[in-house]
């Protein structure tokens, strides 16, 4: 008689990298340490995945000279893992905290890495992730519509950009994360990306492969801050007293 094993068991887990410096926000130190709320930015991130259900686990990579991550990320904080290697790049610190996990996790689990500089992830929005990916072998993740009108300007008189055309916004989206892969294909992915200074998200790596991830539209809450403007908005959408259940 033949018997059939069951399919295995997929896992989810996070992956912050937060060894940048955030240069463009004019601070004194690391963005992801700014108080937005009451609290860092990171911290807001990581306390959206531990308060998640169907997060196993979540992984934090930073600067191996780090000293500011055990204030925020307490050694016993229940849920949560740093790992001090993170690298020039962001493609370099994901590549690294992939390769830090193995064993720990299996190629099929899946992984979502996150900017730390999103405070505004919400518990609604992964659930939302992992349902509109679903079983897709090529991963998903959350972005919004383009509703703008978009142009490509040149260089005009005395170096002030002009207006040079209006681009179609048809079929364009602006990528946020959680971006979501397998643990095989991402590693695969970004081990085999040719310029870490061309992957601006995981989801140009596997495109590189041949795959189509999905697009599963997020939430304007789920900003990424870059500018010190930035913080403004953050903090209104936190401070929102919307039901999370609309958010999505």
């Amino acid at each position: 008689m033949t018997t059939h094993q069951p399919p295995q068991q997929r896992r989810y887990f996070a992956l912050l990298p937060a060894a940048g410096v955030g240069a463009r926000m004019a601070a004194n130190g690391p963005k992801q340490y700014l108080t937005v709320g009451g609290k860092p930015m990171l911290r807001h991130a990581v306390d959206a995945f531990r308060a998640s259900p169907l997060v196993a686990h979540t992984y934090v990579v930073v600067s191996p000279d780090d000293g500011v991550i055990d204030s925020v990320l307490p050694a016993d904080l229940e849920g949560v893992t740093v790992l001090r290697c993170g690298g020039a790049t962001r493609m370099d610190s994901v590549l690294n905290g992939l390769r830090e996990l193995a064993g720990a996790v299996a190629g099929h689990d899946l992984i979502m890495v996150h900017d730390a500089a999103r405070p505004g992830l919400t518990p609604a929005l992964i659930g939302k992730l992992i349902d509109g990916v679903g079983d897709d072998p090529a991963g998903g993740l959350l972005a919004l519509p383009v509703v703008d009108t978009m142009k490509r300007s040149a260089p005009g008189a005395d170096g002030i950009s002009v207006s040079a055309a209006t681009v179609p916004r048809n079929g364009l989206w602006s990528a946020q994360t959680p971006q979501m892969f397998s643990y095989a294909l991402l590693l695969r992915a970004l081990g085999s990306a040719p310029d870490a200074n061309a992957i601006t998200d995981d989801a140009s790596a596997i495109e590189m492969l041949g795959y189509a991830p999905r697009l599963i539209e997020g939430h304007p809450r789920n900003l990424k801050v870059t500018l010190p403007a930035d913080i403004r908005i953050a903090e209104m959408y936190l401070a929102s007293n919307e039901d999370e259940g609309r958010l999505i």
